[in-house]
């Protein structure tokens, strides 16, 4: 029986003896291809786990299960061919409506694969649906109105982070180990560090991007990943650059365990805006000495080399994307589209834009400018170790949509204070479930390098993975 307290189960994961078991998606992928379970048996497994826990953690924006299992039947193509998964819904699916996390328009199939869902779909990943974000993305918490909130599986009354929820909630909770996150200002890192997974977001250009991302004047998105272990992520990355490949990055290559560099890390526990709270702090120092006990040279600086006016050009870039969907959403989503069923952040954001207008071309000039600033920076250290988020994942209700624009965005600035920089710089940046809270909840570390070292970033994540073995939801009790 779950654990629970009252009538709200608070502790909820699908991990049992079927098929999936607690495998990986490397483990399943050996699986498949020994005779020991078969595709079909997987997605049946994942669909029951879908049915089990949706109910409670809300996850599921899209479900084609039918299509899932008759794909599963029919012979595929890829390394992961056969292993079950998710696509986050703001990406275009041939035959799956795209609703981005809100309903204020009718859905409707669309018509062909988006150019990251060709690619993705290459890799022999079977997808179930489509997971539940935030509207747009904005918030870094999914708690619509009329769609319900996305909870976390670690405990129920908290956020499962966005606006990757539903793939977040869905990998932590076992129901399939790998699946799709976008990151536009933490969203792949922010459900990570919630959530207790293992979130890479890539370099720019890593990655295959649909038209619309592709067309921003600083292309803040990147694709991925969340996972539940740094094999799952290094070999999706492997087999990434397999199908496709950006030659001005440097190659990931095939990263199978730790680097024997030793590396020159900086610990920062300031953001631009706030020093991280004393727990997160203290988890973030705990975690700096744990790298220098492995050898890597460690130095805490006591300063954010960032410039302060980061965060006011950041929020205004990301109320111009607001912005643009507002003013265009009938021609952009159809004619069936409802500007009065968005909610309180998407509408505050189109305010703030519109009123902020003639600081717009000093902002995007600056976001372009502000590698120059991180490079120099990386001409000293090779990485840069921060919380993944300022404090602790916070209940349902502190980034309740419906709330004063003004509480929202302050509440959400504060809290998503470390994650946008990567986002205007382009750089990776990966969250390690390196820590727990006193209540128990997972903490992110961060791990942040310079552009095309996705690498070095996952050699240090595999030798942090074996010192320090990640949480495991299953520790408790289950659906």
């Amino acid at each position: 029986m779950p654990a629970s307290v009252g009538s709200m189960t608070r502790h909820v994961h699908a991990f049992r003896d079927d098929a999936l078991g607690d495998l990986d998606a490397v483990a399943l992928v050996d699986a498949i291809r020994t005779g020991k379970v078969s595709r079909a048996e997987l997605v049946d497994a994942a669909i029951s786990r879908t049915q089990t826990v949706n109910p409670v953690l809300n996850g599921l924006a899209h479900e084609t299960f039918e299509r899932a299992r008759a794909q599963a039947a029919a012979p595929g193509s890829g390394y992961f061919d056969g292993v079950p998964t998710f696509i986050k819904d703001n990406v275009d699916v041939e035959g799956m409506p795209t609703m981005q996390g809100t309903d204020a328009w009718e859905p409707r199939p669309q018509p062909g694969h988006g150019d990251f869902a060709r690619f993705f779909l290459a890799s022999g990943l079977i997808p179930l649906g489509k997971t539940q974000l935030s509207e747009f993305g904005f918030s870094a918490s999914a708690e619509h109105p009329r769609l319900g909130a996305v909870r976390n599986p670690w405990d129920t009354d908290y956020t499962a982070g966005a606006s990757s929820s539903g793939s977040g909630a869905f990998v932590a909770a076992g129901v399939v180990p790998i699946a799709h996150a976008n990151d536009g200002g933490g969203s792949i890192r922010i459900p990570a560090a919630c959530n207790g997974l293992v979130g890479l977001k890539p370099s720019r250009g890593r990655l295959p991007l649909d038209k619309m991302s592709r067309q921003m004047p600083v292309r803040i998105v990147n694709d991925g990943v969340l996972t539940r272990s740094v094999r799952d992520t290094a070999a999706f990355y492997r087999e990434a650059e397999r199908i496709w490949r950006d030659r001005r990055l440097l190659p990931i290559g095939a990263v199978t365990g730790p680097g024997t560099q030793r590396l020159r890390v900086a610990v920062v526990t300031q953001s631009v805006n706030r020093q991280s709270s004393p727990s997160i702090r203290a988890r973030t120092l705990q975690t700096a000495e744990l790298v220098e006990r492995l050898g890597h040279h460690v130095d805490l600086l006591d300063h954010n080399p960032i410039p302060r006016y980061f965060v006011d050009d950041f929020l205004l870039y990301w109320s111009l994307l607001a912005m643009t969907l507002v003013r265009t959403g009938q021609r952009t989503f159809g004619p069936s589209f409802d500007r009065s069923r968005l909610d309180n952040l998407t509408l505050g954001l189109d305010r703030h834009a519109s009123r902020n207008l003639h600081r717009m071309p000093i902002a995007i000039t600056r976001l372009g400018r502000l590698r120059r600033v991180t490079a120099r920076f990386y001409q000293n250290y090779d990485v840069l170790l921060t919380p993944t988020l300022a404090d602790e994942t916070p209940q349902i209700g502190h980034l309740d949509p419906t709330a004063d624009y003004e509480q929202i965005i302050d509440r959400l600035v504060d809290w998503v204070a470390f994650t946008p920089l990567q986002n205007a710089t382009g750089e990776p940046a990966i969250s390690l479930p390196l820590a727990r809270s006193e209540s128990g909840m997972p903490v992110g570390m961060m791990f942040g390098a310079p552009i095309g070292h996705e690498r070095r970033l996952l050699e240090l994540a595999y030798e942090l993975e074996a010192a320090q073995p990640f949480p495991r939801i299953q520790a408790g009790t289950a659906l």
